[in-house]
């Protein structure tokens, strides 16, 4: 029954950052509920307003003004100036509460709009002509109380992630080009402005630390509890917290361009779209709220042919059916709900993509990891390497330079860790040998043109071995004992391949992460089968699911092969998500019944497009929680629904029967829409804990 009005529109904060992006219009229920309306600041094309909801103050004076006018007709029922002054009262009534939506109502039934706005219009004037003046004052300030309350209360559900911009500082320290401080707007601050971050200070901007070591507490962007030691090189993040130590950080997001804006602008695009279960009751509405005022014609026009039945009886029965029937409480069950998961969820450093990715999740049976960055650390090192040319020096200087220099043309951990191993590993640092067309396969390698050295001209490739063997290029005999050993430990094999001989093997070997064993756990606990697809070879792919507690690994999967695997597990198991940080994962993100991409903050930008869940954190603790947090939204879902379509059932029956007035009728409505938002709302506090509930 929420509605949105010029007066209730709020930004993200109270907060004066004149250059602060504003927020999207927030979704009202009066753009889902079958009334035929929508928001006056939307894009709706019905042209539906119903104008400005009267301040707090006003609504009270109506509802005593209409208290005023029943006690008139109960006390003195047969004065007629008591008449007349509980007319006079009713009018002021519905004019300090509920003129915007009355006509509003009226404009709606003209265009043959018939939904909750036309319902309590024509309930209205329905309840004037037949004489019941206090009456439909009553019920119009009771439905705009509602109004007023089920506003606020969407309001603040929305407000989970918005508020964080209240607690950006309006002006940040910028140390100038002698080393003076000098206090400057956030408006005024670009790219490549160093700032100075005092300890216990809130960082304003994105950037990344120049000089100094912090412990910083990212609880606002990632939902870390615990605060990250960061060093120099290393990003920090507006909104999170500088514990312990001054920091000097070189901005690289102007505001507006932060992180936390990207956060904030994704959490109100998902409270704006509908979940299909939402869709679904929306449709449901738009048939029922017309069939209901049909039935009331029904009602009104064929009771009195019978005996014992008058036409201002059967109108009045007709008028409160019209009442009870309306179905906002039905129609705010889900957004309250879903709106306030996704606030919980954002404050915990996850972000549904909306409520259809929160339904999603909670159909989900089987869950499928990728290896590198998300079960592991992805801090992979060069753990060692060999040459296929041990006696010829000339090429045990120029292989190491060559296979440095086309790993560093590649954002890709494995090609991250082999670069900066062989520059670590030597005394000297090493050539750059030139190279051309540089290309990279997702899931495969990469390849370029030499450019110098004794493979001028000749085109280089770097990747996994099976990827160089679908050429027929193999390693030689020399290099095959020792490749089978590091597979058997576990690393990650990269080939160095040009002139169709393999040059030389790397292995590089990755850190589990601490957290991935006790989720997989959890998953495994609460019903969920779990598997590991990987690029890498199957012997790595097997030993790191080992250690987690995966039993069902695959690895040497190019993006293609994971998307097939992904298929053949949803077959097996049932709708599945795909978890995952990279470029290469972008297939299967996508693929997947539910695309989870980790690292929001940090991580690969097509990846968080592809995905449907972004985890802002570089870990994936909240994983089993994000799950959970879906299962209960669903159930809360058709607690409310189920609890508004029982209530109305009741009502209608009491209505018809003539058991209920049409104030009871309105009272009992609202008690039920605030019976359904109190155990929506109840998803914002919802305890993030281990969850080990089976399916």
């Amino acid at each position: 029954m929420t509605h949105s009005h010029p007066s209730s529109s709020h930004g993200p904060s109270g907060h004066d950052h004149s250059s602060h992006r504003a927020p999207a219009p927030a979704a009202s229920c009066c753009s889902s509920c079958g009334c035929g309306s929508s928001p006056p600041d939307s894009s709706g094309d019905d042209g539906h307003d119903h104008g400005t909801l009267p301040a707090w103050w006003r609504v009270a004076v109506a509802l005593g003004l209409a208290l005023g006018a029943e006690l008139l007709g109960y006390l003195w029922p047969d004065a007629a100036w008591s008449r007349w002054g509980g007319m006079a009262l009713a009018l002021a009534a519905i004019g300090m509460a509920g003129t915007g939506v009355y006509w509003s109502g009226m404009r709606a039934l003209f265009r043959g709009q018939l939904g909750i706005l036309a319902l309590m219009a024509v309930a209205v004037t329905g309840a004037f002509l037949i004489g019941h003046w206090a009456e439909a004052a009553m019920v119009m300030a009771l439905f705009v109380a509602a109004e007023k309350l089920e506003d606020a209360a969407m309001h603040k559900a929305r407000n989970a992630v918005r508020d964080l911009m209240l607690q950006l500082p309006d002006t940040a320290t910028v140390v100038q080009p002698g080393g003076t401080p000098r206090t400057t707007a956030l408006r005024d601050i670009v790219p490549g402005t160093l700032l100075r971050i005092a300890p216990g200070e809130r960082i304003a901007l994105d950037g990344v630390i120049v000089h100094g070591a912090s412990a910083i507490n990212q609880a606002p962007v990632t939902g870390e509890s615990t605060p990250v030691l960061k060093t120099v090189d290393e990003p920090v993040f507006a909104g999170t917290i500088n514990t312990s130590a001054e920091l000097t950080v070189r901005v690289s997001h102007a505001l507006g361009t932060t992180t936390l804006d990207r956060m904030v602008e994704l959490v109100e695009q998902s409270q704006n779209a509908r979940a299909p279960v939402q869709r679904n009751i929306d449709r449901f509405a738009a048939i029922y709220t017309p069939a209901v005022m049909v039935i009331a014609l029904l009602l009104a026009i064929l009771l009195p042919w019978l005996p014992g039945w008058s036409w201002q009886e059967a109108v009045y029965r007709a008028l409160a059916l019209l009442v009870i029937a309306c179905p906002c409480a039905l129609v705010i069950a889900t957004p309250v709900a879903v709106v306030s998961a996704l606030g919980n969820a954002a404050r915990q450093g996850v972000l549904f993509k909306g409520g259809a990715a929160l339904e999603k999740a909670h159909a989900i049976r089987a869950v499928a990891f990728d290896k590198t960055g998300t079960l592991t650390e992805g801090n992979t090192r060069l753990e060692a390497w060999q040459s296929a040319h041990a006696t010829d020096g000339e090429a045990q200087v120029q292989i190491p330079a060559l296979a440095a220099a086309l790993a560093a043309r590649s954002a890709h951990p494995v090609s991250k860790a082999i670069a900066q191993g062989l520059q670590a590993s030597l005394a000297e640092p090493l050539p750059t040998p030139a190279l051309a067309n540089v290309h990279e396969n997702p899931g495969a390698g990469l390849q370029a043109d030499a450019q110098e050295g004794i493979w001028q001209g000749q085109r280089v490739r770097m990747g996994n071995l099976d990827w160089l063997a679908a050429d027929g290029i193999v390693p030689t005999p020399a290099l095959q004992s020792q490749i089978q050993a590091w597979r058997n430990a576990g690393f990650a094999l990269t080939a160095l391949e040009c002139a169709g001989t393999i040059q030389a093997v790397f292995a590089v070997t990755d850190t589990v992460r601490g957290e991935a064993a006790d989720v997989v756990a959890q998953l495994h606990g609460m019903g969920l089968r779990t598997a590991l697809f990987s690029g890498d070879n199957v012997l790595a792919a097997r030993h790191i699911a080992q250690r987690v507690g995966i039993t069902d690994a695959h690895g040497g999967l190019l993006p293609a092969q994971k998307l097939q695997a992904i298929d053949a597990l949803r077959q097996q198991a049932g709708a599945t998500a795909m978890v995952g940080d990279g470029i290469n994962d972008a297939p299967a993100l996508a693929g997947s019944d539910l695309g989870i991409a980790i690292g929001g903050a940090q991580g690969t930008d097509i990846a968080a497009e592809a995905a449907d869940v972004v985890l802002m954190d570089s870990r994936i603790t909240a994983l089993p929680q994000a799950f959970a947090l879906a299962r209960q939204t669903h159930a809360i879902v058709w607690q409310n629904m189920l609890l508004a379509l029982l209530g109305k059932a009741v009502f209608m029956a009491l209505a018809v029967a003539g058991y209920a007035s049409m104030w009871m009728a309105v009272a009992a409505d609202l008690g039920i829409t605030l019976l359904v938002i109190a155990n929506g709302m109840r998803l914002r506090q919802w305890h993030w804990g281990k969850s080990r509930k089976p399916l």
